[in-house]
């Protein structure tokens, strides 16, 4: 099963560089924390919610926005969610393991799905195939018993891997998807493992960027790339532009942005209550608290007078009627711009 084919064509090599580029030009980039933290949960969310729309959750960004962050939810899809946040956030914590091991592969599926199917962090105990919406089988898993074995020859390969660390990161992920070791939830796994390996080499770039959200975006073409049997060039391809769209949407928004918005600045709630008004001026206190009904209301009554104190937001009327409106207010605080020239770094390589 691990008899795979891998060729670094020519345009991977120029991917590769170009990453190495972006690399350089994203780590010249002085993020004020706080707008890093409020980047990195955006990420986090964005990610959850993107790998579990590629296997059909229906959910928006702003059905996660609403999950709590500790009582796990009731509803299935966004459960999913909910368990995804806490595997995304495993993979980049302390708790995890340095490199990829058979107990943390199974420990990342519990995770996945916990509360959602009992057999989850086991193996599947029986032949498994994939198939079209015609009903036909278009890939033969490898027989059930084989499963373990595979899985720990993958991350034997994936551990003593000579090549780049996106590349290895690729390969990984499609070797995972077609051993295929559980009855479900290994696409979320393998975008896991992957996500997980970019990390460990450098490459997680401080855990800013979702990349399964351009996943999402050409699922068709994610989907054909991962449809060969043993030739992983065309997905390592793939991957490889996937990394490299969403660092540079994200070095453009940065580049772009030399006075960030005096919310930024807050913490993510009390900065989405802002962003609210400023789309809904004269919101109510219940418009605003529909938006987060896993919510306390004496919290947000909290976080509306901290707001209001620190001159964010006004308050208009004074019984239960009143309502609150965004409040126009200059920063002086600027993002130090690094210059987004990844051309003149390129030619450094060449």
């Amino acid at each position: 099963m691990l008899d795979f084919k891998y060729k670094q064509t020519s345009s991977i090599k120029k991917l590769l560089i170009k990453i190495e580029a972006l690399k350089i030009v994203f780590n010249q980039q002085e993020i004020p924390t706080q707008i890093q933290k409020n980047l990195r949960r955006q990420s986090l969310l964005k990610s959850s919610l993107f790998s579990a729309k590629i296997e059909g959750n229906p959910l928006t960004l702003n059905s996660i926005n609403a999950i709590s962050k500790k009582k796990a939810p009731k509803n299935l899809h966004k459960l999913e969610l909910f368990n995804l946040q806490k595997a995304y956030k495993f993979i980049s914590s302390k708790k995890a393991p340095k490199k990829l091991t058979l107990k943390f592969v199974r420990q990342l599926h519990m995770l996945i799905l916990k509360n959602i199917n009992y057999k989850a962090g086991q193996f599947r105990t029986e032949p498994w195939a994939i198939f079209n919406q015609a009903g036909i089988a278009v890939y033969l898993a490898p027989a059930h018993f084989k499963v373990p074995q595979l899985t720990k020859k993958l991350i034997q390969t994936s551990n003593a891997s000579k090549h780049h660390v996106c590349v290895n990161s690729a390969i990984t992920q499609f070797l995972f998807e077609k051993i295929h070791p559980f009855a479900d939830g290994n696409g979320r796994a393998g975008r896991l493992l992957s996500a997980f390996i970019l990390n460990k080499g450098g490459f997680g770039l401080k855990g800013l960027i979702s990349f399964e959200q351009y996943i999402d975006k050409h699922r068709e073409l994610y989907y054909q790339t991962l449809e060969s049997n043993k030739n992983t060039t065309p997905f390592v391809e793939f991957f490889l532009k996937s990394l490299i769209s969403q660092t540079e949407s994200l070095l453009k928004k940065l580049t772009n942005t030399t006075k960030p918005l005096p919310e930024d600045f807050l913490p993510p709630r009390r900065s989405e209550i802002v962003k609210i008004l400023k789309d809904h001026p004269y919101s109510s206190f219940n418009f605003i608290s529909r938006r987060f009904p896993a919510i306390n209301p004496k919290t947000l009554h909290y976080d509306i007078k901290k707001l209001q104190d620190q001159n964010f937001i006004i308050k208009i009327g004074v019984t239960r009627a009143a309502t609150y409106k965004a409040k126009q207010k200059p920063c002086a605080t600027e993002l130090a711009k690094a210059t987004f020239d990844v051309d003149s770094v390129i030619a450094k390589f060449l």
